[in-house]
């Protein structure tokens, strides 16, 4: 069984003279969320933010921006056309785009480069890959508008492939709950505080959604053996937090490679016990956010097994 755990992320941010987010009523979110082709299966709120829970990953609103992530072969694209189309191009302070490359890329309905082309027909901005083109790497679109975005505008991003050992078996078997998972993955160590929302898929498949004050995280795990892959985001601080948070979950899940993207952060080029840095790429926007990308891999010989066709 194949799923394509990779996702699409879409960041956009709104000026002070746009409708506040939060008040737009339930049927504005499912009309962009059905424009990935996903749906709201669930959804927590507290006084900050909004978080809704996907069919394909997690919507994630304030007053002045939404986070959006769709795995599959999900249209993300045409959210944001669904969005800007509806509040107005000049209410958009900030828009940045980003795509990971995919397993099995012909499957999925648009390319990045088709992306951009569709984006540009409502706002403009510059696109850049980050990292080898025959390797692991990361596409971003951001806009190029007058908007400068705070020092302490962070966010972590941990994708992890091929993962191992006793919780990749776990997630793999029968008779999971969200309970066990998230007791294995020590979530309530790690994210001490969060109100969360969490849901298992049928076969296979993980995804949850925390929010604490204006903070956030989300987890998706799709842990099908030959093509597994997990992502982890948050907009905490990992750099002051007690607990290394993304250290923590690289040692229980094991993967054999990770990538780490970082907007605003201090983790470049982080030290990984048992990996290895392969390479590295950083770049500053003139809207106010350094951005960077380091691909690790496992520093130990991985024995394969041919696949059958």
């Amino acid at each position: 069984m194949f799923f394509e755990g990779s996702e699409k992320k879409l960041e956009i941010i709104v000026d002070a003279a746009a409708p506040k987010l939060r008040s737009l009523d339930r049927t504005f979110w499912q009309g962009l969320v059905a424009a990935s082709n996903a749906d709201i299966l669930s959804s927590i709120s507290n006084d900050f933010c909004d978080a809704y829970l996907l069919s394909e990953s997690s919507l994630f609103v304030w007053d002045d921006r939404i986070v959006v992530l769709t795995c599959g072969a999900s249209t993300l694209v045409e959210s944001a056309c669904y969005f800007i189309e509806h509040i107005g191009e000049q209410a958009i302070s900030y828009v940045c785009y980003q795509r990971k490359n995919e397993y099995y890329a012909h499957l999925q309905a648009s390319s990045f480069g088709d992306d951009v082309l569709r984006l540009r027909d409502f706002i403009g901005g510059q696109a850049y890959r980050m990292g080898h083109l025959d390797s692991h790497h990361h596409y971003i679109f951001t806009t190029d508008k007058h908007y400068q975005a705070s020092p302490l505008d962070t966010t972590n991003e941990l994708l992890m492939y091929h993962i191992s050992g006793t919780v990749a078996d776990y997630l793999r078997g029968e008779h999971q709950s969200t309970e066990q998972i998230s007791q294995l993955l020590q979530l309530e160590q790690l994210f001490s505080g969060f109100s969360v929302d969490q849901y298992l898929f049928s076969p296979l498949g993980y995804s949850i959604n925390g929010i604490r004050g204006a903070e956030y995280f989300t987890i998706h795990i799709t842990p099908q053996e030959n093509s597994s892959y997990v992502s982890v985001e948050t907009n905490i601080d990992i750099s002051s937090n007690q607990v290394d948070i993304f250290a923590e979950l690289i040692v229980l899940l094991q993967p054999n490679s990770c990538d780490i993207i970082g907007f605003n952060s201090h983790m470049a080029n982080k030290p990984m016990l048992n990996y290895v840095c392969l390479s590295h790429c950083s770049m500053t926007l003139e809207q106010g956010y350094n951005i960077h990308f380091s691909h690790y891999q496992q520093d130990c010989l991985e024995v394969l097994k041919p696949i059958l066709l």
